[in-house]
Formats: C-alpha cells, sequence, structure tokens
C-alpha cells in the first residue's frame, strides 16, 4: 500500500460517521487516535472544543505556515454506491470534508518524517456547515497563541477533472447570510377570515417582496442572490395559519450589496407588519464572510504550481458558494483552491461520489508548496 492509499483508507473511515457542526465527537476521536501514533518529538497538540490544532516544530523557524481541514458532515440521507457509506442515519460526508481531513492528515504525516524549517500548523476545524467555527476558533487562546504567517486550504469541486486544481486572486467565494422570517398573527376558522391575520397570505406576499430585492435595488451587475428554498405554514386546510416561517438565504460579493440587502428585508417585513397587522421576526442565523485570496501569494502559488508539471492550474470565476475560511484569511494572509475530483453530482448531494485520486494529488501539491514557500521565503 502506498501513501496515498492510506490516506484513502482514513478517507473512508471518517465518511462512516459524519456528524453535525461542533458534535464531531468521533471524528475527533478517530483524529486524535491517528495523529497518537505518529513521532511525537516534534508534535505539540491542543483541543479547541471539537476541534485540533498540531503543531509540527521546524528546524529554525522563521515563519509559521498553517493548513485548514473543516471536519462536519451534513444533515443528508446518503445514497452513495459506496460500502463504507455512512453509519449515522440522516447524516453524511456530502461536501467532502471527510477528504480535507485525510488530506490534512497526509500533510501532517509529511513534515513530520520530512523536517523543514519552518514551523506547521495543521487546524481540523468544527462545524464548517455552520454555525460557524472558524471565527471562534480564530479568536480562541488556543489559535492565538500559534498564529500562523499564512494559511491556505482547499476545496472539493466535482466539476473539475482529477489532476486539475482551480482558484484566483481577489474573492474567490461570496459573502453568505442564512435567513429565517417568523411570522406571528391570529389563527382562526376558515369560514370567519375576517376575525383573524392569515399569516399563509402574509408570508406569501412578503415572499414575492423578497424576490424583487436583488431585480430592483442591487446593481445588476453586482452578484447577489437571495433564496427562499422553504416555507411552513398552516396546520390543516379549514384553519387559518397564526404563524408562518420563511427559510432562506442571502449570497453577495460585495459586504455593502450584505449590508444594503439586509436593510431592504427590515424595511419588507416592516412593511408587512403594518400590512397585515402582525409580527415578523428576523434571524440571520450564521454569517458567512468572503473567501478573498491574498493577491500576491495566491499569483505566486498558480505560476509555482504550474510549473511543477505535477497538477492542471485554472484560473476560475468567483462562486456563490460559502465558506467560513474567510474569516481565518480576514486577519492571515493565504488563500484557498478548488481541487478536481471530478463526479457527475455536485456538493450536499445525496450520491456524490469523489474520485479519491485526487487524495494523493492534493497531498503531493500541498506539501511540495509549503516546503518550497519555506525554502524561497517572502519574495
Amino acid at each position: 500500500m502506498n501513501v496515498a492509499d492510506t490516506f484513502v483508507q482514513i478517507r473512508r473511515q471518517l465518511h462512516r460517521i459524519p456528524e453535525p457542526g461542533f458534535a464531531e465527537h468521533k471524528t475527533k476521536a478517530a483524529l486524535l487516535d491517528f495523529i497518537g501514533k505518529l513521532p511525537q518529538h516534534r508534535l505539540e497538540v491542543k483541543t479547541w472544543r471539537t476541534g485540533i490544532l498540531v503543531k509540527v516544530k521546524g528546524k529554525k523557524p522563521r515563519i509559521r505556515f498553517a493548513y485548514r481541514a473543516d471536519m462536519d458532515g451534513l444533515p443528508i440521507d446518503e445514497q452513495t454506491s459506496y460500502s463504507f457509506r455512512s453509519e449515522h442515519p440522516g447524516f453524511m460526508h456530502a461536501c467532502g470534508h471527510d477528504m480535507h481531513m485525510a488530506i490534512a492528515l497526509g500533510v501532517l504525516n509529511h513534515f513530520v518524517e520530512h523536517e523543514m524549517d519552518d514551523d506547521l500548523i495543521v487546524v481540523f476545524q468544527p462545524a464548517e456547515e455552520g454555525p460557524g467555527g472558524a471565527l471562534p476558533m480564530r479568536e480562541s487562546a488556543e489559535f492565538r497563541e500559534w498564529w500562523p504567517d499564512q494559511i491556505l486550504a482547499l476545496h472539493i469541486a466535482p466539476e473539475y477533472p482529477v489532476g486539475t486544481i482551480a482558484t484566483k486572486p481577489g474573492v474567490l467565494f461570496a459573502n453568505t447570510s442564512e435567513l429565517y422570517l417568523d411570522l406571528t398573527g391570529k389563527g382562526g376558522h376558515a369560514a370567519f377570515p375576517h376575525l383573524a391575520n392569515d399569516m399563509v397570505v402574509a408570508a406569501a406576499h412578503l415572499l414575492t417582496q423578497l424576490q424583487t430585492i436583488v431585480s430592483r435595488n442591487v446593481n445588476p451587475l453586482d452578484p447577489a442572490i437571495v433564496t427562499v428554498g422553504k416555507i411552513e405554514g398552516g396546520t390543516r386546510q379549514n384553519i387559518i395559519a397564526e404563524t408562518a416561517r420563511l427559510e432562506g438565504t442571502i449570497r453577495t460579493l460585495s459586504a455593502d450589496t450584505m449590508r444594503l440587502i439586509k436593510s431592504r428585508i427590515e424595511a419588507l417585513a416592516e412593511g408587512t407588519e403594518k400590512a397585515f397587522a402582525c409580527r415578523v421576526d428576523i434571524d440571520y442565523g450564521a454569517n458567512y464572510m468572503q473567501v478573498y485570496n491574498d493577491e500576491k501569494l495566491t499569483r505566486e502559488f498558480m505560476e509555482w504550481a504550474g510549473q511543477t508539471g505535477n497538477v492542471r492550474v485554472v484560473e476560475c470565476k468567483e462562486a456563490m458558494t460559502g465558506e467560513d475560511f474567510g474569516y481565518f484569511l480576514e486577519k492571515i494572509p493565504g488563500f484557498m483552491f478548488w481541487l478536481g475530483v471530478e463526479t457527475p453530482y455536485g456538493l450536499h448531494h445525496a450520491k456524490i461520489e469523489p474520485d479519491e485520486r485526487a487524495i494523493g494529488v492534493a497531498i503531493e501539491t500541498v506539501t511540495n508548496y509549503i516546503r518550497w514557500k519555506s525554502a524561497v521565503g517572502d519574495r
């Protein structure tokens, strides 16, 4: 079994035990078990909630690199053809975090076996899918003690073939915010609508108005999305609903546009309260800032990777997906890139089966880059 095969098997082990954010207890135990079997003379390990920080001490450190992998799964019933399907009903690693962790362990293993001058911090971050682990982990005492000078991460990309990586300087992923709107009125009998305030009707009007924000309040050259993906209201056909709930997401490439959209949502909610004599409560849930790749480091990485001959480098467009890695990049120079894992099913799909050959490609690319960057220093 070669080195890549080892981490393919670890990925399969992790795939079996997907867990929600800040509840990754089995995942944490499995990672710590692997880390504990490595030679310990240059390792230091810290834990933070369900996350893990591992420091590999360099021979004569000048700067400190960090590599981050996310840990949590998604509330999805798995429909893959795998023999190693999820053992946790209703949860699945449908966003590649099992691969991300296996790659991170491969990177860690490499630098334990092959010493370099500089320090490396491998970050296993919980709760990327929600409620968001990057920001509180970044602000933790544990992370601050080992604050890195540069940080990088990757995300699997179903649309690219194995052997391709894609990224760009500047904005890579969007600002995102969850959106929950709870409407409360007065229920009643369907035969006496004048004695009630119907929240199904109010929610329907509010939903329609929300769809005017992007089309009428946002510059058409400024990408933005307001999507309502779920509506709940009422109990049966002859009862006027006292409550209703809209659940959705907001995505923008500009922080100013995110603020604009939220102000318009609040104005429309206030108008709905007046028009339908009800109360509208707004909860923005988890908010993720944009993933903004450091211009210089990203260009340098793309040029380096293209010259190695080991991968094909694509300069991609920005995406409206969200990733809380942006909170690390807010304070630490670094970048994220897409890793090709060619599969017909997209991220968060119950049938996604990433090509595991990408694990070896990623370990080789990340380790070679960090070693090269450590050798050349800041150019």
